[in-house]
């Protein structure tokens, strides 16, 4: 494989054009659920997902922002080859006397961690936030639109429970909060348990990033990925951002939330890095890989200092965000943000995110999907 494919496929998982995109949605996709049963099982899966993540993780729903002011620095750049940049726009308030300068936020990774001050949580108490975004630089495909999405969650934690065994404990608890909302959809809307399609993995199979290229040292990470979901349907990939023995990071990652430098080891005692990573699932209705969740243990002001470094981004350092951290104003945290279409489009079996979100979608993408039995919400 070269090295430029490698190279072209660190910066997100869209598939890149139509063309391809129309080779891959299903041809002989049928909805188990009209619209209307689609959404009454999509709120029933919500209201369990939001009661049980905070039942499990000890969070609180809490208020989130739409848009933040540009000074904070607390908006998520997403990658860190600046490739996809957020909405901006100016408010003239008070006549231009006291204007802001405003970002629609791409996610609220940043916002939580101070948020978790400004709500006073004690160790081991979080947030969670129902979160709306806008990311403008995607390609619309079947699984990424400029609507986002998340159950964005934060948690206060300890130095001493900065480690893997911490980490993998809450991706377990996340895992069975969303193996049981499809369970529960399945009982209440019965037409959901197909014979068409198997059952939702009970387990997650945890790996390394670096032990995935020693598995497929020749592919790009999109065919690594979707290579080690035919061996195992679930499973969370450890240490995304680090830069791995090929030269490239198993995928691009912001170098100020994430702690992907930290050294471990893996369970064969070798050793790895970082404390972060992305639950995937095999899809069985598009036949592909599917991101449910990314999320991680936060940097500390040395693991911040060190990213940063490394992705030659120090000017950060100045903003209000990240001289939080440096002053330990704010916690020690662990946190993620779980894809709610995403993760509808999993368990209701559908093919498209647009069966279960309202966004834009271009003509080309809806004729498409039309003439494939696929129909998109509008």
């Amino acid at each position: 494989m070269a090295l430029a494919d490698k190279k072209a496929d660190l910066a997100g998982p869209g598939i890149g054009s139509y063309e391809e995109l129309e080779k891959i949605l299903p041809s002989d996709y049928r909805a188990l659920l009209p619209p209307m049963g689609r959404m009454k099982a999509l709120f029933t899966i919500k209201e369990y997902i939001e009661k049980n993540l905070c039942q499990e993780l000890n969070l609180q729903m809490v208020q989130v922002p739409l848009i933040v002011d540009v000074e904070s620095g607390v908006n998520d750049m997403l990658d860190r080859d600046g490739s996809r940049t957020p909405i901006q726009f100016h408010i003239s308030n008070d006549y231009d006397k006291h204007p802001i300068d405003a970002q629609v936020v791409q996610a609220a990774t940043k916002w939580k961690r101070p948020a978790l001050r400004q709500f006073d949580c004690k160790v081991g108490e979080g947030i969670c936030t129902d979160m709306k975004a806008v990311r403008k630089d995607y390609f619309l495909d079947h699984d990424h639109s400029a609507y986002v999405d998340q159950w964005d969650w934060e948690k206060v934690m300890t130095a001493d429970q900065r480690n893997l065994n911490y980490l993998k404990d809450t991706i377990r608890k996340i895992w069975k909060v969303i193996r049981g909302a499809g369970k529960q959809a399945q009982e209440l809307f019965p037409k959901l348990k197909s014979s068409q399609y198997p059952d939702f993995p009970e387990e997650l199979t945890f790996l390394h990033a670096e032990e995935i290229l020693e598995m497929y040292p020749d592919l790009p990470r999109k065919a690594r990925e979707t290579a080690v979901l035919q061996k195992y349907p679930a499973v969370f990939i450890i240490g995304v951002g680090w830069t791995l023995k090929d030269g490239y990071p198993h995928e691009m990652r912001a170098a100020d939330y994430d702690d992907w430098v930290t050294e471990t080891k893996s369970e064969n005692g070798k050793p790895m890095h970082g404390l972060n990573g992305d639950i995937l699932v095999w899809n069985p209705v598009t036949k592909r890989r599917h991101e449910l969740t990314s999320m991680g243990i936060r940097v500390t002001k040395e693991t911040l200092k060190k990213q940063l470094e490394m992705t030659g981004q120090l000017d950060f350092l100045k903003l209000p965000y990240h001289q939080a951290i440096l002053s330990d104003q704010i916690p020690l945290s662990i946190g993620g943000g779980i894809g709610q279409s995403r993760t509808y489009m999993y368990l209701l079996r559908t093919a498209h995110l647009g069966e279960v979100s309202v966004t834009v979608w271009p003509k080309i993408l809806k004729e498409m999907c039309r003439k494939k039995n696929i129909f998109v919400l509008e």
